[in-house]
């Protein structure tokens, strides 16, 4: 009997408490603005407001400094260096820097820090869903085909900072060991189940807040405006960066859209907007000619997800 591609694993082989979710129909769980000052609000049309950003008319961490060099994607480590598996800015740059990372929701997105098995480094994006919990994509957590002896397997360790800004780190770098993913990911490489998880040791999201996330139906998605906040590489090292755009396509694990990214960026929540919060329909997780792509939440995401958080 083929194993479920969506069965949870994790690099801890003792916890067997991490199993696969019962399937059930899908409720969105609800995001937090945190404790800590004051949130940011929205435009109220679906979009984070952002000074100078014009939506295109087309579709208690421990003490760390912030690395100066900008590293590679760690999508390279599984797929090699672009132009293999770029996630792409189309036509004009649309991105605009956020400055104010300390406030929610900025200090959701956090810069990932990420040691392979063999030390070497790479860069990613992950976000808090929950008060210990990051959601990002299966290739940061897990690197699959590298080619290079020893390398494969489990990352290391990933530094995880909310809301990095530069050489600023408000809530400072939390070393993490403790990673999920599904057997779609780490025994097949498939791209469609390429998602993961980083499981803090501090409850770092009760400060900072955290993003909802749920299960959409294809025709809503299609009339949701997605926004992508993270760390792209071909910008100053550990800036973050924003762009929004319509969805432009789904299939049944994917989602599709013409929001520039670029390497860096991988494991970035796609989220929307409404007037209960932001929550998160999508991983961010691959580039292409035309659209960029991530990994959908589906019921079994979802519920996965939700095992994680808890």
């Amino acid at each position: 009997m083929a194993q479920d591609p969506h069965t949870a694993v994790t690099n801890e082989p003792d916890d067997g408490a991490i199993t696969l979710a019962a399937e059930q129909e899908a409720v969105l769980q609800p995001p937090s603005e945190g404790m800590e000052g004051q949130a940011q609000h929205s435009t109220g049309e679906g979009l984070e407001h952002v000074e100078g950003y014009r939506r295109p008319e087309h579709f208690a961490p421990e003490a760390w400094t912030a690395p100066t060099a900008t590293l590679p994607d760690i999508g390279e480590a599984s797929y090699g260096p672009p132009p293999l598996a770029p996630e792409t800015v189309h036509g004009p740059d649309d991105r605009i820097q956020i400055t104010n990372t300390s406030v929610y929701p900025w200090r959701v997105h956090c810069y990932l820090l990420i040691t392979a098995r063999d030390n070497a480094l790479y860069q990613g994006t992950g976000w808090l869903l929950g008060p210990h919990t990051l959601a990002t994509a299966g290739h940061c957590v897990y690197i699959k085909g590298s080619g290079v002896a020893g390398r494969d397997g489990w990352v290391k360790s990933i530094q995880v900072m909310p809301g990095r800004n530069g050489a600023s780190l408000p809530y400072g770098s939390i070393t993490c060991t403790s990673f999920r993913s599904v057997t779609g990911w780490t025994t097949n490489g498939d791209e469609n189940f390429d998602y993961g998880a980083i499981i803090t040791p501090s409850n770092i999201g009760s400060t900072t807040g955290w993003f909802g996330f749920g299960v959409w139906s294809d025709s809503d998605l299609l009339k949701t405006t997605g926004n992508i906040s993270g760390y792209p590489g071909d910008k100053p090292s550990g800036t973050q960066w924003y762009a929004a755009r319509g969805i432009d396509s789904v299939a049944p694990r994917k989602v599709y859209y013409d929001i520039d990214t670029a390497g860096g960026q991988s494991g970035s929540s796609v989220y929307r907007i409404d007037s209960t919060g932001r929550y998160g329909f999508g991983i961010h997780a691959y580039g292409g000619a035309r659209v960029n792509s991530g990994t959908r939440f589906t019921t079994p995401v979802f519920n996965n997800y939700v095992a994680w958080k808890a």
